[in-house]
């Protein structure tokens, strides 16, 4: 590859005097959980609000929140939770960690999203939950996973983590009738530095969730009386406080991040040997909290090496998520009773875009435009140069 200067992208996370305002404002109430303070009530109306939601409960982090939901929602032994094959691991684990057996699905090849028909032909009398996964801020297919979840009696869960501020046929996350978890990991889309929140259509659920978020001890009790087993989630005061002051900027940066993937992903689409991910229309906001592409046939090694030559030209590339049966944790417990590769059989896209994916960190779709085609060109470079 040709020396270069490096491109340069806005830093992760961002933050300004309106964070450091909520740090002090958290501070200075004399009270730093959720239970005496104000933040995080605040915080999970305005969130809420913003997705469309009747309500959101905000959580420690999105692995709990995906847990809580799960909970809420019935999986536990005895039952079945279908996930894409193609996901971060806390999306099996979540379940897993439940008691549920979790059943990898196959993913469309183009959007990297859970495909309905590979969904549906996975379900059996035992499935609790479809868990899609709207990946990168991509979100999947909810019509056709709506309607199936009809058809069955399946009841769907929005794993979000990805999908802050995301639409789909101009309806957003909450406006979907289902229950969706968030993450806010250090690099999500908001953040402050760990924490999570779930989104409920009604009002039972939502209660029912916050007395197991809170060791099932209701709002007003002075007693001890514990009505349901549960365990302690509850964010603190502090991390909500952030979190305020992040989503204020979330929409601004979500339609800057979708202008630059239009550029980014036209002048990927001419670098010969690279598909970025494709969009479905119906999607009509992508927040893209990833920037992927595919170079198919390069084998996982070459992958490999590819990310580490971009790593070295100033990118921050990363390798995609390694299929979830691909892993030892997978199966530790609450696997299904299959070989890897008989679930790599029946898996084939995901199994190929875990050794043939790249994905850049949002920040990249964050710079200017001179950055994206200089990120362009890198990729190029690297991708010729094995």
């Amino acid at each position: 590859m040709n020396a270069r200067p490096a491109p340069q992208f806005p830093p992760w996370p961002q933050y300004d005097d309106t964070e450091r305002a909520g740090l002090i404002r958290a501070l200075e109430q004399g009270q730093w959980w959720r239970m005496g303070g104000d933040e995080v009530d605040s915080f999970e109306r305005e969130f809420a609000e913003h997705h469309g939601a009747a309500h959101a409960l905000a959580v420690t982090n999105g692995t709990h929140a995906l847990e809580l939901a799960l909970q809420c929602l019935g999986a536990g032994p005895g039952t079945e939770v279908i996930v894409p094959a193609f996901t971060f691991i806390s999306s099996s684990q979540a379940a897993q960690r439940l008691g549920a057996v979790a059943v990898p699905v196959d993913v469309d090849p183009d959007t990297y999203n859970l495909d309905p028909a590979a969904t549906e032909a996975a379900i059996t009398p035992r499935t609790k939950v479809i868990m899609p996964v709207h990946m990168a801020g991509l979100m999947a297919d909810m019509d056709a996973l709506a309607k199936l979840s009809a058809d069955t009696g399946v009841t769907l869960l929005q794993d979000a983590a990805h999908a802050h501020g995301a639409r789909w046929q101009g309806k957003r996350v909450g406006e979907l009738g289902t229950v969706a978890a968030f993450s806010f990991q250090n690099g999500k889309l908001m953040t402050a530095g760990e924490g999570g929140a779930v989104l409920f259509p009604e009002s039972e659920l939502y209660e029912t969730a916050f007395l197991r978020h809170s060791c099932g001890r209701p709002r007003d009790d002075r007693r001890y009386f514990h009505r349901i087993a549960g365990s302690n989630l509850r964010l603190n005061e502090f991390s909500a406080a952030v979190l305020r002051a992040q989503l204020r900027r979330l929409d601004e940066q979500v339609a800057l991040r979708d202008e630059r993937w239009t550029l980014l992903s036209r002048l990927l689409g001419a670098v010969d040997g690279v598909i970025p991910q494709g969009g479905d229309v119906r999607a009509d906001r992508n927040s893209h909290y990833m920037a992927m592409f595919r170079v198919p046939g390069i084998g996982e090694d070459n992958r490999n090496a590819l990310v580490d030559r971009l790593v070295a030209a100033g990118l921050p590339a990363f390798a995609a998520f390694r299929a979830i049966y691909r892993t030892d944790a997978f199966w530790e417990i609450g696997a299904p009773d299959e070989t890897p590769e008989a679930v790599a059989e029946r898996c084939p896209n995901a199994d190929a875009i875990s050794a043939d994916g790249v994905w850049l960190h949002h920040r990249v779709l964050l710079a200017d435009e001179e950055a994206v085609h200089a990120t362009a060109e890198i990729i190029a470079e690297a991708v010729a140069a094995g």
